[in-house]
């Protein structure tokens, strides 16, 4: 048997039934083209016969450049009583104008008398006729049986008739679905098994991950036969999601002796993963496997000393292969290897036994006594290293700001912020209004620095997160904030810590600023000369 596992990627039909996420059109073709570069075999686009957005999709994606990916449609079979050729779904997915159509059925008795209510013979006379009609119009059809481990478990005779019928008709592929997510991979793996042994056509897995297992009852499947995954990016699904394929091709590929794409897409996972994250605007967990932001991430000190000597004391993989990287995190919990790593990273040349060293260890962990986290705020710990360390010129340096706020009955609330700052020895004094009052300091700070350094545009807050450190003192709590920017090519995360909201709002955000600017040359205000600021490059 080859050990080539097709990857049937569900992201744009199931992933999108996940609660909170919503994708345009234009998502899901900018998606499809990063599915596309990643690999993936396969590529559902949608149902084109539920909604007029989906229809679109397979209008427009017929423009779409594709190198590896086939674009799928997705359907049911035919309604019972009615003949394929008059039913609506059926002919949706032949109009949708791609080569690939999967089509669900029944494959539970439980289903066919009390979901669709009808017969077993009938149920069985709809998947081949579905299978047989969408065959005789040219088109590659994948077909799911719905609930088919539940099915199987509770009559595994009919269960095979339903996966029989759609093979005699013609089905290229015959895929195995764990619609509730309720199996177990030892379940999965002996049901896999015995239908493998039943048909001769290529058997594929959709897992759902309600008792998370998705995942492992996908790999289950792989190692008793089946030869084509369905998933989706992130796990993104209905429910607890579908089976992560950002997990799911590692383990198959770098864990077992299976081939699902090339070594330099594989590279390509985290990147991709992010993307897709950051598309459908849903927060992805630091501490997903593989691609996670946390999961080559090392805080503790003899971890940290361990990996210097050799990174597989604690990875069990090499984080490029998927793209991702190791990160040495500083914290209170950190000892003189995590700074050393972190040092290394910077170019800084650090002594362990020097004082200026202890004192910085020192440092960090009181100041993380005090509520700051450079764990989350990598930005703030490299201006910590370096203004420690070096000697930087600061892009700008701060005297004074002012905010005034006004609320009026019946009107919102006017915010307006005053900063003055020293910008290349001159006094800049400006003013700006926002919507709150951060997002006032941010555009005073932006407008007074913009005619010094204009690239400044080009950052963007992505992230703005306070979290109250001392809920007993309610109002007067500590707070710390957390603020990310980007540039479109880096991101960068920087902390502030107060009593006073605005104040660690503003501290976070200066770093913020400081950051991208150090070590960049910029335009002066004088249009006449260039300055380098500091010593960090980025």
């Amino acid at each position: 048997m080859s050990n080539s596992v097709s990857i049937f990627d569900t992201t744009l039909r199931d992933g999108t039934q996940g609660e909170g996420i919503s994708l345009t059109v234009d998502d899901k073709l900018k998606i499809a083209l990063k599915l596309d570069q990643l690999g993936v075999q396969y590529i559902e686009g949608g149902w084109p016969g539920s909604n007029s957005k989906d229809i679109e999709f397979f209008h427009r994606a017929r423009e779409l450049k594709l190198t590896n990916a086939k674009i799928s449609a997705f359907g049911s079979t035919r309604r019972k009583d009615i003949s394929p050729e008059n039913d609506h779904n059926l002919n949706r997915l032949v109009e949708a104008g791609v080569s690939v159509a999967s089509i669900f059925g029944k494959s539970w008795d439980f289903h066919v008398h009390t979901a669709i209510q009808t017969t077993l013979e009938e149920n069985l006379a709809m998947i081949h006729d579905s299978v047989r009609y969408l065959k005789s119009k040219g088109m590659e059809v994948i077909y799911l049986g719905e609930h088919f481990f539940d099915g199987y478990k509770n009559n595994p005779d009919y269960a095979l008739q339903t996966v029989k019928a759609a093979e005699s008709a013609g089905a290229d592929w015959v895929v195995l679905c764990d619609t509730n997510g309720g199996s177990l991979p030892t379940e999965v793996s002996a049901i896999v098994a015995a239908v493998c042994a039943s048909i001769q056509a290529p058997v594929g897995i959709h897992a759902h991950n309600d008792c998370e297992l998705g995942v492992a009852n996908s790999i289950a499947a792989v190692q008793a036969g089946a030869r084509q995954v369905q998933g989706t990016i992130n796990g993104f699904g209905e429910r607890c999601g579908n089976a992560n394929l950002c997990s799911v091709i590692p383990n198959l590929q770098l864990k077992l002796p299976y081939k699902c794409i090339s070594e330099e897409q594989l590279a390509s996972l985290t990147t991709i993963a992010r993307y897709v994250s950051e598309i459908a605007n849903v927060h992805m967990p630091v501490n997903q496997p593989f691609v996670g932001a946390a999961a080559f991430a090392h805080k503790g000190g003899i971890h940290v000393s361990a990996i210097m000597k050799h990174p597989k004391t604690y990875e069990h993989i090499t984080p490029e292969l998927v793209g991702n990287k190791q990160r040495v995190l500083v914290s209170e919990l950190a000892g003189q290897s995590n700074l050393m790593v972190k040092a290394t990273e910077l170019k800084l040349d650090l002594n362990k036994q020097s004082t200026k060293t202890r004192d910085i260890i020192e440092k960090i962990k009181e100041l993380e006594h005090r509520g700051y986290q450079f764990e989350g705020a990598d930005a703030s710990l490299e201006l910590l290293l370096r203004r420690a360390f070096e000697d930087i010129k600061e892009a700008f340096t701060v005297e004074s700001f002012k905010l005034l706020v006004e609320k009026s009955s019946g009107n919102a609330v006017n915010s307006e912020a005053i900063v003055k700052l020293k910008v290349h020895g001159e006094s800049v004094y400006t003013a700006a209004e926002g919507n709150g009052p951060v997002n006032a300091l941010d555009n005073a700070l932006r407008k007074a620095l913009s005619p010094y350094y204009p690239d400044i545009k080009q950052f963007h807050l992505t992230d703005y997160k306070v979290r109250v450190l001392d809920e007993k003192d309610a109002t007067a709590a500590k707070v710390r904030v957390l603020i990310e920017t980007t540039d479109f090519n880096n991101t960068w995360s920087t902390v502030g810590v107060s009593e006073n909201v605005i104040e660690a709002s503003w501290e976070a955000l200066v770093d913020s600023i400081q950051y991208a600017l150090i070590g960049k040359t910029y335009v002066c205000k004088s249009e006449e000369s260039q300055e380098q600021v500091g010593l960090v490059n980025h």
